[in-house]
């Protein structure tokens, strides 16, 4: 007789002896005269590497009018240099048996190469050239920047629940770039010149406005020695060293509320509440909190899918990774037969519940076991590893990755209560609401 009582018993040990204590992660950090930092993991497991250059850009960073362009410019990355042509950066690391890609994000943008550890130099003089050697040739822009228009009509303006997730961060956020969509604005894209992709190449693609992050079975003081021959000798951006500029958004003075009919199979709702991210105070018990009520096993799930049959999915997300504050979603689809307006009125109600009564211990030390279990675990692979360490870096410094793990440690019934009475409430809350729209009958 199978006895799960028992097997679930010995994960949960298991799980507890994994996080207790934490493995620490060995960094080592260079720096070069022209300011841009090194980090290097040595992971010497298998005998592979992966190479990660992150640029502190990203679409909080868009002049008015130019939204879109830092992932325009990610993508102008790819068409050749002086010394490579277009495709020919791919087509290098695949030859030799390796792989690279890149993405933009509201706060960097990071371009990565994974290859066998004999050949990660290859990245560097790759990485190396297209920091300072990047052609923007017109028939490239306007192409590129044709792809990125039908990505967007694909991605957003075709896609329902991602158009209503954007209408909502535009009504969420009055003043922060925050309010941008990363990919832009179709009316701003359609305007991005090839002079407008160098200024903002030429201002941020600099090695004082970027680091490095190589994690694999490397020795250190040789990549080291290898970047600072690849590139010690580009100049610097000339704005000296680059502070990060954060931006105030003003409290939300009341709820707000966004409609949109489009085309959809179901209605759709969405929940978010301004909220602070890490290192920022109350950050890591969101996390938890987000935790505890997020997932299969979490309190809304049970209690909106399984029991009162309300819902055909719903979720609670935070992140807490952002260079200023964002905001904590809550949301889900109706099961047929039930309204946008009684599921609302369903997660609210278990809101309500999250204020009233704090999470038993056993509710919260499962929680944060799952945090930390699931941030840990992630190490195990090189690339999430290094992007960790790169996420971190970029809030303020790797070395904040101990913080994060003590603070989920701290984490007690208390204090998630007192969070959700904090950030939870009508007047910090924005709604959005996905309404099918009916199509008119032909005649």
């Amino acid at each position: 007789m199978k006895r799960p009582g028992i097997i679930v018993k010995i994960i949960v040990v298991f799980i507890a002896l994994l996080i207790s204590p934490a493995r620490a992660v060995q960094v080592k950090e260079f720096s070069l005269d022209n300011g841009l930092k090194l980090l290097v993991i040595e992971n010497h497991k298998a005998p592979i590497a992966t190479f990660q250059v992150w640029y502190r850009v990203g679409s909080r960073d868009e002049p008015k009018g130019k939204t879109g362009i830092s992932h325009l410019l990610e993508h102008m990355m790819f068409k050749g240099t002086k010394r490579y042509g277009p495709k020919s950066f791919s087509r290098i690391i695949q030859k030799n048996g390796g792989i690279d890609n890149a993405f933009t994000t509201r706060d960097f943008t990071m371009y990565f190469e994974t290859l066998s550890s004999d050949r990660i130099e290859l990245a560097m003089e790759l990485e190396a050239d297209r920091m300072q050697n990047l052609l923007l040739r017109p028939e490239d822009v306007k192409y590129e920047r044709s792809v990125v228009m039908e990505e967007r009509r694909m991605r957003y303006e075709d896609d329902p629940q991602n158009l209503l997730y954007e209408e909502l961060l535009a009504t969420a956020f009055k003043v922060h770039p925050y309010r941008n969509p990363v990919i832009g604005w179709m009316s701003d894209l359609a305007s991005i010149t090839q002079k407008d992709l160098l200024n903002h190449y030429r201002r941020y693609y600099r090695p004082d406005n970027a680091f490095i992050i190589v994690a694999g079975d490397v020795n250190a003081e040789e990549v080291y020695r290898k970047v600072k021959g690849y590139f010690g000798g580009i100049k610097p951006s000339g704005y000296g060293h680059q502070e990060i500029r954060h931006y105030n958004e003003p409290p939300q003075q009341g709820k707000k509320v966004v409609y949109l009919e489009k085309e959809a199979q179901l209605p759709y709702l969405l929940i978010a509440y301004h909220v602070p991210s890490f290192p920022e105070k109350d950050s890591v018990e969101l996390d938890v909190l987000s935790t505890i009520v997020s997932g299969k096993s979490g309190v809304l799930y049970k209690k909106l899918v399984r029991e009162k049959k309300i819902a055909l999915n719903v979720f609670a997300s935070y992140s807490g990774f952002y260079l200023d504050s964002f905001l904590f979603f809550f949301g889900g689809t109706p099961r047929p037969g039930k309204t946008v307006e009684e599921l609302k009125e369903a997660i609210l109600q278990e809101i309500q519940g999250l204020k009233e009564t704090p999470p038993t211990e056993k509710q919260l030390q499962k929680a944060r076991n799952q945090v930390e279990a699931s941030f840990i675990m992630e190490q195990d692979s090189l690339f999430s590893l290094a992007e960790m360490v790169g996420t971190f870096e970029l809030l303020g410094g790797w070395r904040l990755i101990d913080k994060y793990l003590e603070g989920v440690r701290k984490v007690r019934p208390q204090d998630i209560q007192r969070v959700a009475k904090k950030y939870f409430v009508d007047k910090n809350m924005t709604i959005g609401i996905l309404i099918p729209e009916k199509k008119d009958k032909e005649e």
